[in-house]
């Protein structure tokens, strides 16, 4: 779903990924890790489209990501940011409404097979009541819940989240990524999220792919646990 070819990108003048091969495949859950300044935010922004500032080729649903055009990729991606969303008097509804721009007709207007992915796309998330609440009045972990289920709305195949679990609480964090699991296995999407909790990304994801700068690491969660790659973190 997400094929990255010899795939080299960097910061300024500092190379944080070289030659990079690997693939995420659809109905996972992958966390990426790695200390900070290793270039997470940046691989998933290049993924996203958003930092063309690398060699090689991303292939994303079989497609390469320079040949997409926005149209296009915003039929195939979703990315939820770390930036927290409090619009005042946005309602929940409308947020997630957002999410279906790459479908609506040229004036923006919302069909009722638009309202109805809405309203499912909050069910998804468990956030139907508060389809009317605005985003001003809720809580973090709320919040990132309605930017979820804009992702969802969305309706694409990958879906990308950097940081989607801070300023959570740890049952919170918890919560949020058995979410992400149930979706990307339920739904078969392929989410692709990076974080610092290396609990929650060994035991609560398919699959862990690591920076340790200059190479990408990706195995099973189990395979990574056992060939002892976790420690690179503490020893670099």
């Amino acid at each position: 779903m997400i094929s990255l070819d010899n795939i080299t990108l960097g910061y300024k003048s500092r190379i944080l990924l070289s030659d990079a091969d690997t693939a995420f495949p659809k109905a996972t859950l992958t966390s990426l890790i790695g200390r900070n300044g290793t270039g997470k935010s940046t691989l998933l922004r290049a993924i996203a489209g958003l930092n063309p500032q690398f060699t090689g080729s991303i292939l994303l649903d079989g497609h390469d990501l320079r040949s997409l055009s926005p149209a296009r990729l915003a039929r195939t991606l979703a990315f939820v940011s770390t930036q927290r969303t409090r619009i005042p008097s946005m309602r929940c509804a409308d947020a997630v409404a957002m999410g279906r721009a790459p479908y609506t007709n040229w004036i923006g207007r919302m069909q009722k097979e638009d309202e109805e992915i809405v309203m499912r796309s909050l069910a998804d998330v468990g956030m139907t009541d508060f389809a009317q609440r605005t985003l001003d009045t809720m809580s973090d972990g709320e919040c990132q819940r309605v930017m979820i289920a804009r992702a969802l709305a969305q309706d694409t195949p990958i879906i990308l989240l950097d940081e989607p679990t801070s300023f959570l609480d740890m049952p919170s964090r918890y919560d949020l990524v058995d979410l992400l699991g149930r979706l990307a296995h339920e739904q078969g999407k392929c989410i692709l999220f990076s974080t610092h909790e290396l609990d929650i990304a060994t035991e609560r994801c398919d699959a862990v792919a690591m920076i340790d700068t200059p190479r990408l690491i990706h195995l099973p969660a189990k395979e990574f646990i056992s060939a002892g790659y976790l420690s690179l973190i503490f020893n670099n």
